[in-house]
């Protein structure tokens, strides 16, 4: 079962204006006289003012053999259509009703001449030629051609083939044109925009197209091509061109294949409907009423001539639309212009900026019966609007769908691409032919474009999901107070934050025992507090990087540990000092490590790094960044040095004096038990210049959080080893072994040595 698309009547309304010539030579005769008549099948009726029509009252022609020796002979018309006989009954019912109505063309009697083109060209064109000259016998020329012509206005022919013909020959008398620059008196609505309506509406985008070797079927395969191509919704399968040839039966076979295919919808307009109905019953036909589209299609056509006859006559000099503002009159006509206007049946017929009618289309639904016979029903429209375009309207639960399923038929190329793939062309096939490709990582298509060549990337903090389909926050990364490393990282720099605490309290409560003073408890003190400085430095390397974070973490971590760094420095010269003092002659050498010296030089070490530190901030400092160079679909937060050297600067000063204090214990190694704090430093400096020469390439090599999580621990394995190495001994003695921590056992290790 197919389903067509009962298109307009394919009417174009050809008005001219008054063929003037001047005649200045005497060259041409006074008179001019008929050479030979034309006989055409005609309904004729006189008036004021006349219109003319041409329809297809008969549909086959035939026209005797020509012999180049007699006259020839006049082709006669054979075969009735039913349809066009309608139409030309349509026009004189309309004009017989125009001519009652007193409001429109007052004063005014319209006539009309019909002639029947038995759809063909040449019958068609002698047609209109007899309608815009008449048939008189003989004309009397005076000095110019002037006078009524026989009609004001055609309606008609319905093939775009013979009204192009016909306009050019009436262009010669200066026919106004309207619709396109070649023939702008040809109106003519091909229902393209509506087979497209109907195709977006059951989503169709492959389809092929089936056209007459004609200007109209020319014409609507470049029509709906370019709809096509400014909608991007479908494209042709292919495209065949049908001899226009009455005679064959290609048509006819084509009709048949048409009624029996079951797999196929066909989509046609109201040309086809010839091609149905021409086996039909004429009777039948004629009492028919259950369509009338085409015959009110007419009726408008006719009204539309009246109303801007009617409009001409009205014009008031200085308001008219022609040339200066002035009036047409029906003796010196000018180039004609429709006007908008309500039929009697209270419908709006309107035209738009180019003169093309805003039409109307029915949406009928063919059913081929068992018996051959054919039944049409209307299941929709298809209107159109000077504003909104064309809008369809169906009523789906009316129309027959000649397949097993009794629902629409799919009709793609290719099924549209799902979301998260996109289209890509098949080469050498039609562009709704294509396959679909999954977006690559950070694109997406959604159902919104499902027709997109291109994936969209997402934006800048977002990232495709698995299904490519919608974007996502990427996921952010940092070392974090809620994740398990960050917790046991931030649970240990507290333990060693509390362990310092509880070890200066030890030494607090001692300070007065042999042991404590014996270490030197000032600068004890001092490393203890920094060293408690130095885990609490680790916190601000967890958490997301702020400003002020990436900003204090480096400052604080390399002030305190050249604090610490420095009190063990100083307190390795003391001991040394000492050493050297309790020989003969060498008591000068503690004059230079006084208690006011060794504070001096702990806050001169300190400042340098102080004077790093600001130098670095001000010229460069840290800041949060950003990094999603490690994985894309991450956001990786972390502090940017701002400037290397800076970084390498506070590292390389803390190696320094790292390695001074390593040096001056390693040197004093080998002194008396009562004087064994160097080699406590010298094991705690190892242990801390092992930790950082490692650190160095471990954390150079490692990726976004993992970095900091590498420093943090660097921090406290190093406070860790410094804490114990130093405090683990003596409180081991304070507590475990109080007898130890007595100024005889001491001198007794000394001198047991």
């Amino acid at each position: 079962m197919s389903s067509f698309l009962q298109s307009n009547f394919f009417l174009f309304i050809l008005l001219y204006s008054y063929f003037s010539y001047a005649m200045s030579s005497s060259l041409f005769p006074s008179s001019c006289q008929l050479q030979g008549q034309f006989h055409l099948n005609r309904m004729q009726e006189s008036g004021d003012v006349n219109l003319g029509g041409l329809f297809p009252v008969h549909f086959f022609s035939s026209v005797p053999d020509l012999s180049f020796t007699s006259q020839p002979q006049q082709p006669s018309c054979h075969g009735f259509y039913v349809q066009g006989f309608r139409l030309a009954q349509t026009m004189a019912f309309a004009i017989d009703e125009i001519n009652k109505n007193s409001n429109l063309l007052p004063n005014v009697t319209v006539g009309y001449t019909l002639y029947d083109n038995c759809v063909e060209l040449g019958i068609g064109f002698r047609g209109a030629l007899s309608l815009a000259s008449g048939q008189e016998e003989q004309i009397i020329l005076h000095n110019t051609c002037v006078g009524n012509p026989p009609v004001v206005g055609i309606v008609g022919d319905s093939s775009s083939t013979r009204s192009i013909a016909i306009s050019s020959i009436l262009g010669l008398y200066r026919v106004p044109m309207v619709m396109k620059p070649k023939y702008p008196s040809f109106f003519r609505t091909i229902p393209i925009r509506a087979m497209i309506q109907i195709l977006k509406h059951f989503g169709w985008t492959w389809a092929g197209l089936l056209i007459t070797d004609d200007d109209y079927g020319l014409h609507a395969a470049r029509s709906l091509q370019s709809e096509l191509s400014v909608s991007g919704e479908g494209c042709l399968a292919y495209i065949e061109v049908l001899p226009w040839d009455k005679d064959t039966d290609e048509l006819r076979r084509i009709v048949d294949v048409m009624k029996k295919s079951t797999a196929r919808v066909v989509i046609v307009n109201q040309f086809w409907e010839f091609t149905f109905q021409y086996l039909e019953n004429v009777n039948t036909e004629i009492l028919d009423i259950s369509n009338l589209r085409p015959e009110y299609n007419v009726y408008k056509a006719v009204y539309a001539l009246a109303y801007s006859l009617d409009d001409m006559l009205r014009c008031k000099q200085g308001r008219g639309s022609f040339s200066g503002h002035s009036c047409g009159t029906l003796q010196s006509l000018e180039p004609w212009q429709v006007v908008n206007f309500t039929t009697p049946f209270g419908d709006q017929v309107s035209f738009d900026q180019n003169g093309d009618v805003v039409p109307i289309y029915d949406v009928m639904n063919w059913l081929w019966l068992p018996d051959g016979s054919t039944k049409v029903q209307n299941v929709g429209e298809v209107k159109g609007s000077a504003f909104r375009g064309e809008e369809i309207i169906l009523d789906e639960d009316k129309i027959f769908w000649n397949f097993n399923s009794k629902k629409p038929v799919q009709s793609v190329c290719s099924e549209s691409c799902p979301p998260g793939t996109h289209m890509v062309r098949r080469k050498g096939e039609p562009k709704c032919c294509f396959d679909c490709i999954p977006c690559s990582e950070g694109k997406i298509t959604n159902k919104r474009s499902k027709y997109s060549l291109e994936c969209n990337s997402c934006p800048e903090d977002f990232w495709s999901n698995p299904e490519r389909d919608y974007c996502v926050p990427k996921k952010t990364e940092f070392l974090s107070y809620h994740e398990p490393l960050g917790i046991c990282l931030t649970a240990t720099s507290l333990l060693g934050t509390c362990i310092c605490a509880v070890v200066l309290g030890i030494f607090i409560y001692h300070h007065r025992t042999p042991i404590i003073r014996a270490s030197n408890s000032e600068l004890s003190f001092q490393v203890l507090l920094s060293l408690k400085l130095c885990f609490l430095c680790s916190l601000l390397f967890i958490g997301r990087p702020r400003l002020w974070t990436c900003q204090l973490r480096h400052a604080a971590f390399g002030i305190s540990f050249v604090l610490c760094v420095s009190c063990i420095l100083v307190k390795t010269m003391v001991v040394l000092a000492v050493f050297k003092a309790s020989k003969p002659g060498g008591g000068t050498s503690l004059k230079w490590f006084g208690v006011t010296q060794q504070r001096g030089t702990v806050l001169c070490l300190t400042s340098i790094q102080a004077v790093i530190c600001t130098t670095w901030l001000v010229s460069s400092s840290p800041t949060p960044h950003k990094n999603t160079q490690y994985q894309n679909d991450k956001i990786v937060y972390e502090c940017a040095f701002g400037s290397t050297v800076g970084f390498s600067v506070l590292l390389g000063y803390i190696g320094v004096l790292a390695f001074l204090s390593f040096l001056i214990a390693f040197l004093a190694r080998n002194l008396p038990d009562s004087f064994n704090e160097a080699k406590l430093i010298t094991f705690s400096m190892l242990i801390f210049c092992a930790v950082w020469v490692a650190f160095v390439p471990v954390y150079i090599s490692s990726p976004g959080n993992y970095a900091d999580a590498v420093e943090v621990f660097a921090i406290l394995a190093s406070s860790f080893g410094l804490l114990i190495t130093l405090f683990g001994p003596k409180c081991y003695i304070i507590i475990m072994r109080p007898e130890l921590n007595t100024k005889k056992a001491i001198m007794g290790r000394g001198s047991g040595s």
